[in-house]
């Protein structure tokens, strides 16, 4: 039976990941990371009041077997530029790290398409300093998901992805070959995979939007 942590159970992804680690037998302790307490009435979960501006006061409490981080944001939601930063930047490479000194065998991460440490945007590359940094710390298994335009019910209404949606529910048709990994994908998709890829054996580290999918077929 395994310990698994979880940064952003609240979020469109990390929501569905505590769901499924909640069903699942292979877990016996759920360990939640949380900025604020929340209400949760399973025996498996363990709650974490998180204090992100200062990560080794909770070393201890970050041990367990698996790491699923799933935190983000917007600049809409974080405009402060070092805030963005920090959320996006330091607070995963500062998990990881600590996940890794603790032992923690796997770490998965939700990261985005076209995530590059060298992109002239901030989000891809941070996504993908974060991606590069996960990878160097050796985990006996990584699971770094890329997803495309992520499908899901957020708690707050964003116009721009209500017209996402639509746009990409016309365009998904279209994108074949190279072009696959554009496709949408359902947050609970996403999640499942990782679920699946914690439980079996396979090598691979990174999975496009397309191979997402692939994997919960």
């Amino acid at each position: 039976m395994k310990t698994a942590l979880v940064f952003g159970s609240t979020g469109l992804v990390g929501n569905h990941i505590l769901n499924q680690l909640v069903k699942n037998n292979n877990y016996s302790k759920i360990k939640l990371f949380v900025r604020t307490s929340i209400k949760v009435n399973d025996g498996k979960i363990e709650i974490i009041q998180t204090d992100f501006n200062n990560l080794e006061q909770h070393r201890e409490e970050m041990t367990g077997d698996e790491c699923f981080f799933c935190i983000g944001t917007t600049k809409k939601n974080s405009p402060d530029k070092n805030e963005y930063k920090r959320i996006e930047l330091d607070i995963p490479k500062q998990v990881a790290q600590i996940a890794k000194s603790n032992n923690i065998k796997s770490f998965f991460f939700v990261s985005s398409g076209y995530a590059n440490s060298k992109s002239s945007g901030d989000y891809l590359k941070y996504k993908g300093l974060v991606e590069e940094e996960i990878l160097s710390l050796g985990f006996s298994k990584i699971g770094i998901m890329r997803p495309s335009f992520i499908l899901g019910n957020r708690k707050e209404f964003r116009l721009g992805e209500k017209i996402g949606i639509i746009i990409f529910k016309l365009l998904n048709p279209l994108f074949v070959g190279p072009l696959k990994k554009m496709r949408s994908i359902h947050s609970e998709t996403i999640a499942k995979a990782m679920i699946k890829l914690a439980n079996e054996n396979n090598d691979q580290k990174i999975f496009e939007s397309d191979q997402i999918s692939d994997l919960v077929k």
